[in-house]
């Protein structure tokens, strides 16, 4: 059964549809997008396990069929102080176009819960409706907005984001993979990660100065105390970010202002939105669990992963960190080993791998794996050590790119 919502000027309607359940959404008069992505007129659109909000510049009419879990109409929204931020950026673009500037490099801090990835779509969108293709980059390892979690990745945008699979349409991103989902585990892995993945985004800046004009848009993750602070600092500086846009908290803001305000970076407070809805730990856990699925078998399940078989002595899959930095006898009297926490070693037993995301790697030798970006991704099932044979999810049916892997900590149970 639908039910019909009409919109005022500036208003937004707010829905949460649970992940087993589905609503479709008809703009039937008037203009409306969804983080800042049109609906056209007539078109209907589907909703899958989404928490969205539908705003109006103009008024409209829509029609929900379908049963959401939570619908209302709000008649205060941050939209408006959004779309100022969008145009003191475009303006950047142009000057820095034109060599009269330098390009937007944004960052949004904030901590979790606070709408920070909302406000990267809503600005990237913006950005390719005004004709300009930003990269966008996400350093969040436990959210996985371009890829599988445990990821730090980037692409250029230059599509409108995908309302109904929440995705960017384009080339494939370029991902570094880190391999867990806290940065605590291994801070010095995630800022080599941090470091690689600015080098590379650099170097595409120099190749295309069009593309360097665009800028970039950073969504970051949202730990934002003592180590996570530090690692943010750290991210703002390698990534040569020149704005800092923190969503709805004060007391970051002024951190942020202190830390920054004498390196030349602008620092600016972008409103929360009152519909960013708090998550549990149960289910960022299933979102997590839900992009592994989505990766291999698609939104709608429209893909077909195939499950493989691969003799256990074909695979070189290796983990990082652990290893002994230096002998004791290289070091000073009185101090003390410690380990390496980017040394590279192969995983002797491959049952550590079941039910993790191994990386395949582009890497020419195990020494670069590191360093390297990755092809793509495979999920261990079974290691059968009688047989010796490795059962694992791949995309597709055939041989991998390489069976020189990198493995990571992170677990997750397919159904």
């Amino acid at each position: 059964m639908a039910e019909t919502y009409t919109l005022l000027a500036g208003h937004e309607l707010r829905v949460e549809v649970e992940w087993s359940k589905q609503i479709f959404v008809t703009l039937k008069d008037g203009e409306a997008e969804i983080f800042g992505t049109s609906l056209l007129l007539g078109q209907k659109t589907t909703i899958c396990g989404q928490k969205i909000a539908i705003f109006s510049w103009q008024g409209c009419v829509l029609e929900i069929e379908g049963t959401p879990e939570v619908i209302y109409v709000a008649e205060e929204t941050p939209m408006a102080q959004y779309v100022n931020i969008h145009d003191v950026l475009h303006a950047q673009r142009e000057a820095a176009l034109s060599g009269g500037g330098a390009a937007p490099r944004v960052m949004l801090v904030g901590p979790s819960d606070s709408g920070k990835s909302t406000l990267c779509k809503i600005l990237l969108n913006y950005a390719v409706r005004a004709g300009k293709g930003p990269v966008f980059a996400d350093v969040d390892i436990g959210q996985g907005s371009l890829t599988v979690p445990g990821c730090l990745a980037a692409c250029a945008v230059e599509n409108p984001v995908d309302v109904e699979e929440g995705g960017f349409p384009g080339e494939p991103p370029v991902v570094f993979y880190y391999g867990g989902v806290s940065p605590s585990d291994n801070a010095s892995l995630y800022k080599h990660c941090v470091e690689r993945l600015a080098a590379v985004l650099e170097d595409r800046c120099k190749k295309d100065p069009a593309a360097a004009a665009a800028g970039m848009i950073v969504n970051s993750m949202g730990w934002v105390e003592g180590l996570g602070y530090e690692l943010l600092l750290h991210s703002i500086e390698t990534l040569k970010i020149n704005t800092v846009l923190v969503v709805g908290q004060d007391r970051l803001h002024s951190q942020m202002n202190r830390s920054l305000s004498q390196k030349g970076i602008t620092v600016v407070k972008a409103p929360k939105s009152d519909g960013v809805v708090l998550r549990s730990k149960e289910y960022r856990s299933d979102a997590r669990r839900r992009r592994v699925e989505e990766y291999f078998y698609g939104i709608q399940k429209e893909l077909h992963p195939a499950s493989q078989n691969a003799k256990i002595d074909d695979l070189q899959v290796y983990k990082v960190g652990g290893g002994p930095k230096a002998p004791s006898t290289a070091l000073p009297i009185g101090a003390t080993s410690v380990s390496n926490p980017l040394k590279i070693t192969k995983v002797s037993d491959l049952r550590e791998t079941m039910f993790t995301m191994v990386a395949v790697s582009h890497a020419a030798s195990p020494d670069l794996l590191v360093s390297s970006n990755v092809a793509g991704f495979i999920y261990v099932q079974d290691v059968d050590v009688d047989k010796g044979i490795v059962t694992y999810l791949a995309p597709k049916a055939g041989p991998l790119p390489s069976t020189l892997m990198l493995g990571g900590t992170y677990k997750t149970y397919l159904e």
